[in-house]
């Protein structure tokens, strides 16, 4: 560009790009589909019971750290801050589990840890630790992981996710110290607080209370758009992903040229301003970071458009809360809110690791500065004011946050005195939004078919019992059961879960005696202690395993059907199931309304819940309740009729 080499520096600009574009696509194409986008509703979903397939195994963590290095350095409009949720995410998991025995990864002093209740500690405060350490906003982390990702707190989880972020926020402080040299390129620039670059006090009267409730509620309706249009393209992009890792490499590198097309060609329509007199900086800049970016303009000027896309997303953030109003023209903040606007919504659901933050705050910071700009000679409060308060109404309008949002905000730019704004603006956006659809973190869920469930139950499910969603075969075993029928079950269905029944001679009648895991099973017939007759063989046979060995697996999968070696003649003896059954499983009565039978299984962070009679002398368990039987697709496929409002 210096030497007006124009074509060539875009061959040079968007060939870049591409190249880093397949590179991030190709590792998620080939090694971990799973670490494709931002990962943040797939650990809401982990944390709200759903172990997803390697959502958060070591190859996921590897290509979501490099795979999100190579995205945001080509250019895509996306973050790297969902990413980092779900890295954090990942580093827990990995710990949790002790250490990864695919990758020869282990500690064994980490197994204490191999529980879920405390791998579910872990990968919350993983979570809460990714947003401190993108955002470096420490509280921000923790009221994140509380508001948005963790679907069951306690005081005790409270502490430790605080104690995580501030050993966080600690170590990032010391790297910047290291980093001040410029050792470490643009890491570390604007400290702790990374936008506090706006000086101007806020006073604000009547009018411009009353342009802040119109940017909550432009926020809100953007913000509803932009989540239906994302679900779209989400929708559309899973069709054309199905057909193998070619195709996903291919509508990636597209993306790129494509935004590629747009950073570079966008610029050209705008015109060339004098550089401002008696700044400390160099206008025009001169590097990969600045706020003057010269493009095609002679000297002592500066394109502002190519000052808003062709930088580093920091930078641009940086450029838009600046104060003065002077700075850009209406039409380029237009012009930048509709490209970063299109363009986050087409980015997003490609084969890469990508972030909705940064593109919700860009836009939001573009049409808050427009407003405030193009009404700044009726209001008192500054342009680059009304670019935060922009962002906030986006980021509630899509996100649907508010305290975490709220905090994440004022710890980025230092600026208290606009709390009671940045409130009230995500209050009304997310009011407006509501409205409309759901959180985009929510439509994402749903979209994947995760069955995930709400913290409270839909208003139909009062009007129905818990017998009435109960879906069948039902499959039981005895106290002491015919190896042969395990097998036979385990190849016949994919429960997980199963009734055991204790039968005369071992009880007086047919009664529940509780619920053995498949998982358990395999571990039990892969220990070979059957026996000839049908007697009970009690606890004595547990001796001959670890307690380890029934532990959950991790990342890597535990024992699976084919890896038993049961012989023909085995399949006619007996194996006692009362060692490995739980024998205090939760069961609810048949006639138990499903509304508080979802508030039961939700709140004790159930995966099976028995059903049992209420009258004496049938079957001693109706059914079994999973998750799938509260997910509303199954109960009005089951009555179609029923009104879902109602």
């Amino acid at each position: 560009m210096l030497e007006r080499k124009y074509f060539q520096a875009f061959v040079a600009f968007a060939g870049c790009n591409v190249i880093l574009a397949i590179a991030a696509a190709a590792l998620c194409a080939f090694i971990a589909p799973a670490a494709a986008g931002s990962g943040i509703p797939e650990v809401k979903a982990y944390l709200n019971g759903i172990d997803a397939h390697s959502i958060l195994a070591p190859s996921t963590l590897f290509v979501k750290i490099f795979g999100s290095i190579f995205g945001v350095a080509a250019g895509f409009v996306v973050g790297k801050e969902g990413p980092m949720v779900h890295t954090g995410s990942c580093i827990a998991n990995l710990l949790g589990q002790g250490g990864s025995r695919k990758y020869h990864l282990t500690w064994k002093w980490l197994r204490y840890f191999k529980n879920d209740r405390d791998r579910r500690d872990l990968i919350t405060c993983g979570a809460a630790s990714g947003v401190a350490a993108a955002f470096r906003a420490p509280v921000g982390g923790v009221l994140f992981a509380l508001e948005e990702v963790a679907s069951w707190w306690r005081s005790a989880l409270l502490w430790r996710v605080f104690f995580t972020t501030a050993v966080v926020a600690v170590v990032l402080r010391s790297l910047i110290e290291f980093c001040q040299s410029g050792k470490c390129g643009l890491f570390g620039q604007g400290g702790l607080i990374m936008f506090d670059v706006n000086s101007a006090t806020p006073r604000y009267s009547t009018t411009d209370l009353l342009v802040i409730i119109l940017l909550g509620i432009l926020g809100g309706a953007f913000g509803s758009l932009y989540n239906y249009f994302v679900d779209k393209v989400l929708r559309t992009y899973s069709i054309i992903n199905e057909r193998g890792p070619g195709s996903k490499i291919l509508l990636v590198a597209s993306i790129s040229l494509l935004t590629s097309c747009c950073f570079y060609g966008l610029p050209w329509f705008a015109r060339c301003i004098p550089c401002p007199v008696g700044l400390e900086e160099d206008c025009p800049t001169i590097g990969r970071s600045g706020n003057y970016k010269s493009f095609q303009c002679p000297p002592g000027h500066y394109n502002d458009l190519a000052s808003l896309l062709l930088n580093t997303n920091d930078d641009v953030i940086r450029n838009l809360l600046s104060s003065g109003d002077e700075e850009f023209h209406l039409s380029t903040l237009l012009v930048c809110f509709v490209a970063v606007y299109c363009l986050g919504i087409i980015t997003y659901g490609i084969a890469i690791p990508s972030g909705l933050f940064i593109p919700v705050i860009l836009a939001g910071a573009s049409y808050g500065r427009l407003i405030g700009t193009l009404l700044g000679s009726f209001l008192d409060l500054d342009a680059g004011l009304f670019a935060l308060l922009g962002a906030a109404s986006f980021l509630g309008g899509t996100m649907r946050m508010t305290v975490s949002i709220c905090v994440i905000l004022l710890e980025l730019t230092n600026n208290l005195l606009m709390l009671p704004l940045i409130m009230l603006v995500l209050l009304i956006s997310k009011t407006v939004a509501d409205c409309f659809n759901k959180g985009v973190y929510d439509q994402i869920v749903k979209m994947k078919g995760l069955p995930y469930m709400e913290a409270h139950p839909e208003p139909y499910m009062k009007h129905l019992a818990a017998s009435d969603v109960v879906s069948g075969p039902l499959i039981t075993f005895s106290g002491v059961e015919k190896v042969g029928n395990i097998i036979h079950a385990l190849k016949l269905t994919k429960h997980n879960g199963f009734p055991v029944i204790d039968e005369p001679p071992f009880s007086d009648a047919a009664e529940l005696c509780g619920l053995v895991l498949r998982s358990h099973l395999l571990v039990l017939l892969k220990g070979n202690k059957f026996t000839k007759q049908r007697v009970s063989s009690g606890s004595a046979i547990l001796r001959t395993f670890h307690a380890f060995d029934f532990a959950k697996p991790g990342s890597g999968k535990g024992l699976k059907l084919e890896d038993l070696d049961i012989k023909e003649e085995e399949m006619e003896s007996y194996v006692d199931l009362h060692p490995i059954t739980n024998t205090s499983p939760y069961t609810v009565v048949e006639t138990m309304s499903l509304a508080k039978a979802a508030v039961l299984f939700r709140e004790l962070g159930l995966r099976h819940l028995c059903v049992v009679p209420k009258t004496p002398g049938r079957p001693p368990v109706v059914g079994i309740l999973t998750r799938h039987d509260f997910v509303p697709e199954h109960i009005l496929g089951l009555y179609p009729h029923i009104n879902r409002h109602k």
